[in-house]
């Protein structure tokens, strides 16, 4: 799969193209779903299938200190769109003066100049251009003037995450900030990732004998509640079982939110300095303050067997 950072980098010689528009954070579903139809609308056709993504996300432009957490990072939407079949992801930055650009505007550089638009899908409630203006009536009327069709594809898909409101990237943060990883799953179609690098903690963990992966977050991600989780380290192409803490370590009085995982049953992993990702299966408790050392090390045992249940129950 092609990857653009801007639209210069979009080759010259550039052909008709299925194009779909959008933040799509976390993938979830309901963006599946639409991008999958444009997809299958550029197999039908014969083109390629781009997505059309921002950096940073638009919020942080137009509502400067509002960015939300992001549930993936850009190079992990792209991988799960590959997996999807797109052909190419156009991630266009988005600065104050692209922000400016009218609907009408960013139709005809983005669209028609560019990616020489046959077909774009969307979602019914699509907005684009400045203060949001455009939406799928008007790109559908910009669509006769240019020779591309618009396709609208429902994507409100709903179940038991969230007590039945419709799937979002909105719904989903807040699923994961209440600690809510199973209903994350549940709209994602896959566990909540969180990546980053292996840094130097404390070491207590090590002293205590559960060595953590002190993970150093990427910027904006979207952190579950504090407590223990049952998920996957995944390490230099190694999927492990693992047990993983997020929090300040109030047993230490520590001030610093952590990510924390310890690779279950695993002995000597020398971990610091690479690139890893947490996936988050299920909630076991929240944060504690016991009353003694062994206390502790009793209740890390049995977080311990109780992640090894929940990981085991899902192979």
């Amino acid at each position: 799969m092609q990857r653009w950072r801007g639209l210069e980098d979009i080759p010259e010689d550039w052909g008709r193209s299925v194009v779909t528009i959008g933040s799509y954070d976390g993938v979830h579903r309901g963006h599946q779903l639409i991008i999958k139809h444009a997809v299958d609308r550029a197999r039908e056709l014969g083109v390629p299938a781009v997505v059309v993504t921002f950096d940073p996300h638009p919020s942080e432009v137009v509502r400067p200190g509002s960015h939300p957490p992001l549930l993936a990072p850009h190079h992990r939407r792209a991988e799960l769109m590959a997996e999807l079949g797109v052909d190419a992801v156009l991630i266009l930055p988005f600065t104050t003066e692209f922000s400016k650009l009218s609907p009408a505007d960013f139709v005809v550089k983005v669209l028609v100049d560019k990616l020489h638009a046959k077909a774009v899908v969307e979602g019914p409630n699509f907005r684009f251009g400045h203060k949001a203006a455009g939406n799928v009536e008007f790109l559908t009327e910009q669509g006769k003037v240019y020779d591309f069709e618009v396709e609208v594809v429902d994507l409100y898909v709903t179940g038991e995450a969230g007590g039945g409101e419709p799937f979002s990237s909105t719904l989903t943060r807040r699923l994961v900030a209440e600690g809510d990883v199973a209903g994350a799953r549940e709209i994602l179609g896959r566990p909540h990732r969180v990546e980053g690098v292996v840094v130097r903690g404390a070491q207590r963990g090590r002293e205590l004998g559960f060595p953590t992966a002190n993970v150093e977050t990427l910027p904006h991600t979207a952190i579950p509640a504090d407590g223990v989780y049952a998920g996957y380290l995944h390490a230099q192409g190694e999927v492990m079982p693992a047990a993983i803490s997020v929090g300040t370590n109030p047993q230490f009085d520590g001030t610093e939110r952590t990510v924390e995982a310890y690779a279950i049953d695993r002995v000597g992993l020398d971990l610091y300095g690479l690139h890893v990702a947490v996936d988050f299966l299920a909630y076991v408790r929240g944060q504690a303050k016991f009353e003694s050392l062994e206390a502790l090390l009793e209740q890390m045992a049995a977080d311990v067997k109780r992640c090894r249940e929940i990981v085991a129950a899902e192979q």
